[in-house]
């Protein structure tokens, strides 16, 4: 899931990261795919190069190793809303068939107090203008819903020309990243359909894990396309990314 989520990045010349996996897959991708990929996080950092894994977006590291540091109004109203940052990288707790996002609030059924997450942070804005939005979360029933119990974030709304109406600029969510496979929207009604699987995963261990009825999008041999397995240079840059007390010099 972080390898193929950094691999997604190549080409990309800014990107604005999540904290979590998208940050995991951001920073991997800057140590593989992607070398002059600038990370921007919504605290003000422009060109972060953390040599270990941040804890939040006021981590100091990613003051530390940054080209710049910018107020947080300029990181929005100049940057983000201007237009200028290529991919927003999201994490989710539910997302639902047309990449619609939950981080809000999750109904956990009757006698029981809803479960609050951490909220929309700069969510709502990155997904509306950055260029293309990457999703990456575990692929689970829990996760992936017919229906959000709370919509904090627009992905595509209830099909494809909701974003226009809505004047949003950005491209919206182009691909949501899991530990079972790769889902894309279909171009003509915007529902996620999944396009590849990952090595070992089958077709209805997606369906399984997934609360609507899942299409798939059909490869040469009649299946998802298969996504290539991590190479060993690949799982050699994650280990040492992850390593407890990391501190790769670049």
């Amino acid at each position: 899931m972080e390898i193929n989520a950094a691999r997604a990045l190549a080409g990309a010349r800014t990107c604005f990261v999540g904290i979590g996996l998208p940050s995991t897959a951001a920073n991997l991708a800057r140590r593989t795919t992607d070398p002059r990929l600038v990370l921007l996080y919504e605290s003000g950092t422009i060109g972060s190069k953390p040599t270990r894994l941040p804890l939040s977006i006021g981590d100091g590291e990613l003051a530390d190793t940054a080209d710049a540091v910018v107020s947080v109004p300029e990181m929005f109203n100049y940057w983000l809303q201007g237009g200028r940052i290529d991919v927003g990288f999201l994490g989710a707790a539910q997302v639902d068939r047309f990449a619609n996002v939950n981080t809000t609030v999750v109904d956990r059924g009757p006698d029981r107090p809803e479960a609050r997450l951490p909220g929309a942070g700069g969510a709502p804005e990155i997904a509306a203008n950055c260029g293309r939005v990457l999703l990456v979360l575990r692929h689970t029933p829990r996760n992936f819903v017919h229906r959000l119990d709370f919509v904090t974030t627009l992905g595509h709304g209830a099909g494809p020309r909701d974003r226009a109406s809505l004047g949003m600029p950005g491209r919206g969510p182009v691909a949501v990243i899991t530990d079972l496979g790769i889902l894309r929207p279909d171009p003509e009604t915007a529902e996620l359909v999944l396009t590849e699987l990952h090595p070992g995963v089958t077709v209805d261990q997606a369906r399984a894990a997934t609360g609507w009825e899942l299409r798939t999008a059909e490869s040469p041999t009649g299946s998802p396309a298969t996504t290539d397995p991590p190479s060993a240079a690949e799982l050699t840059a994650l280990r040492a990314l992850k390593a407890p007390g990391a501190n790769n010099k670049e």
